[in-house]
């Protein structure tokens, strides 16, 4: 089996800024990604969500982002990301579903399926940029199958068409939930419920606050915790497109979380009830790294530690546990722009240590 220097998990924000850097360093590479096209998680995502409506996407080295539009973000990004994978010629196999990486000696394997056949590919190094889009996470919640109306979670959002004039209960106290609540209130009956109350952001957001919000994230992956997310940690701003919502209320007073569902609605401890069509579900993702686990990579707090690069918030990719692997778009670098900067710095990890290598085996 031919051995790689380095193979990329995952096409999206992180692996294509990755391989272009490993490109850059003339590390010999392979990408695979699980989509049977070009797109990352874009290409999922619903179709009312245009680029005027996106928290932003940052630029991939050497070509820059689509501008905003009323373009749908799933149309428009991944023909971004398809003409980018064409001019930089990324070496991409696909569709691949990555089951899981094992060791072996100085060598990891990559265990997957190609349209249901078992494959496997040998690499000296592993840059990890799968993200968490496929990891949503779906609360155990009391009555959830007792429920006899719909439930949805941000990933598998179904648009605005099909949920006009149902009561909707939307979860979550994050953008998501905001931007929901700001498409659906003109045109359903929203209920905003949330766990924890909402932190609105007061003034403007600058480099000093953003810095601030990251090297939190980091001091938690650093230290082996489950990362929380740099988006969420940013706080919560109605934009332009969310002040209607805001006229008709949409946003005052969201209710504490309720006890249970009950088949036609939801219920709280005090046993008051809610009727509901549909549960909305805004409560955010996991990073998708199950297939590492054979590595061993967790700490005892649950979260993959890395190691911290000094002046660098978004530059901690190697994990600790085992140095070959490096992580992008985990923790402080779950951003369009942070997984970039990330990348970079993968890329020269990943360099020096193929580097490394050929000079020991000289």
């Amino acid at each position: 089996m031919e051995v790689w220097d380095s193979i990329v998990l995952g096409a999206g924000q992180g692996g294509l800024a990755a391989s272009y850097f490993l490109t850059q360093r003339g590390v010999d590479h392979l990408v695979l990604d699980a989509n049977p096209a070009p797109g990352g998680a874009w290409q999922h995502r619903w179709d009312s969500l245009t680029m005027h409506d996106v928290h932003g996407v940052a630029d991939l080295p050497g070509q820059p982002a689509p501008k905003r539009s009323h373009a749908r973000a799933n149309e428009a990004v991944p023909a971004w990301f398809a003409e980018y994978e064409r001019r930089q010629d990324v070496p991409v196999v696909r569709p691949v579903t990555v089951t899981a990486v094992t060791s072996e000696g100085d060598l990891l394997v990559i265990h997957g399926t190609t349209n249901g056949v078992e494959r496997h590919w040998l690499t000296r190094t592993l840059v990890n940029a799968t993200g968490t889009w496929t990891r949503p996470h779906w609360p155990d919640h009391p009555g959830a199958a007792d429920f006899e109306g719909e439930q949805f979670h941000t990933a598998t959002y179904p648009g605005v068409e099909h949920l006009r004039g149902k009561r909707v209960v939307v979860v979550g106290a994050g953008a998501s939930a905001v931007q929901f609540l700001g498409e659906l209130a003109p045109v359903a009956d929203t209920l905003w419920v949330t766990r924890r109350p909402p932190r609105w952001r007061t003034g403007e957001f600058g480099p000093e606050a953003g810095l601030a919000v990251v090297t939190e994230v980091e001091k938690r992956v650093v230290a082996g915790l489950p990362p929380t997310s740099v988006v969420g940690a940013t706080g919560l701003m109605l934009r332009e497109q969310e002040q209607g919502a805001a006229r008709l209320g949409a946003y005052d007073d969201p209710r504490p979380m309720f006890e249970s569902l009950v088949p036609h609605g939801v219920r709280w401890a005090d046993g008051t009830t809610e009727p509901a069509d549909v549960v909305l579900w805004a409560t955010g993702f996991r990073s998708a790294v199950d297939h590492l686990e054979p590595l061993g990579l967790r700490g005892p707090q649950g979260g993959i530690p890395l190691e911290r690069v000094p002046g660098n918030v978004q530059a901690a990719t190697t994990a600790v546990a085992d140095p070959r692997v490096h992580l992008v778009g985990y923790g402080p670098s779950a951003s369009t722009i942070g997984a970039s900067r990330a990348a970079r710095r993968a890329a020269l990890e990943v360099a020096r240590q193929v580097a490394d290598r050929e000079e020991r085996a000289s």
